[in-house]
């Protein structure tokens, strides 16, 4: 166990008597470790630019009593050190939710559960206006843009134009679910890590998931079922859709805010291009227009 990490465990009372050694979790910007039945989470350097740690902890807390997340049992909003119960369950990967029987119904199941939770959290997801902060966060930074990503930027004027004519139902969303904050049981899902979490259109939640776990029609379909438990209308189709464009977007400039902070856990020029291509693609076919025509509609 290095140092700083000792140190770190023995600054925390739920620790004291931890004598173990820690096993090393995922995480592609934070430190995660299982220390028996508990997890601790060491904050990634840099992150602090960007995720407001009081407000995390406030949604970690409410979803932990909706019972979509594990019992929070420490939290420093300070230095943003948590500690939460440990759950006995398989973390996802996108190959996983793909393979694995049941799994995009399950993920269906708690993303509705978390929805209709009732739960407030303290910060608004809004789109475009984290396009915007993310846009100021690197113009100082040297750090170059996908080519053209201005253009579709501008371009995505038509979805915020779709978007502004419904009436947007806002619940208590995850915002960020990669595959890998969603931990399975076999017969139930829980989600961790809520540091972008916020007030949203639950389709983003359902759309940015579909695009993490490279789901097809099929797997979509049986998480959008699972999820409403009725045929799925056109315009919380079309919101979805137009959600899984706007995700890669947005996570386009995360990741080379990644980039510009030495973040070395993956190659996140790669992972930069990879989105906004992706992103390109989906706005530029007919079925995405379609999707946007059918934004405010009923049926």
């Amino acid at each position: 166990m290095s140092d700083d990490l000792a140190a770190i465990i023995a600054s925390i009372p739920a620790l004291a008597g931890f004598t173990g050694e820690p096993q090393r979790l995922g995480g592609l910007t934070n430190r995660v470790y299982r220390l028996g039945d508990l997890v601790l989470r060491v904050p990634g350097a840099g992150t602090e630019a960007y995720i407001n740690r009081a407000v995390e902890a406030t949604s970690a807390r409410l979803a932990a009593d909706a019972g979509v997340s594990p019992d929070l049992i420490h939290f420093d909003a300070t230095t943003g050190l948590m500690v939460t119960r440990h759950i006995e369950a398989a973390t996802m990967t996108p190959q996983t939710f793909r393979t694995r029987p049941g799994a995009p119904e399950r993920a269906g199941e708690v993303l509705a559960r978390l929805h209709r939770s009732g739960a407030v959290f303290p910060f608004r997801f809004e789109l475009f206006g984290m396009i915007d902060s993310y846009l100021d966060l690197l113009a100082p930074r040297d750090v170059a843009l996908p080519d053209g990503y201005h253009d579709v930027v501008a371009e995505a004027g038509a979805v915020r134009a779709a978007l502004g004519r419904a009436r947007l139902p806002l619940t208590a969303c995850h915002c960020d679910p990669l595959c890998e904050n969603f931990l399975d049981t076999g017969s139930r899902m829980w989600v961790v890590d809520w540091e972008y979490s916020g007030m949203n259109d639950p389709m983003w939640d359902l759309g940015d998931l579909s695009v993490e776990a490279a789901m097809d029609a099929g797997q979509e379909d049986a998480m959008l079922t699972a999820y409403f438990g009725h045929q799925v209308r056109a315009d919380d189709r079309g919101r979805m859709v137009a959600y899984k464009a706007m995700c890669d977007l947005l996570w386009t400039l995360w990741g080379l805010i990644q980039l510009s902070d030495g973040n070395p856990a993956d190659d996140f020029r790669a992972y930069a291009e990879t989105r906004f291509a992706r992103c390109k693609a989906l706005m530029g076919t007919s079925e995405f227009t379609r999707h946007l025509a059918a934004i405010g509609g009923s049926t």
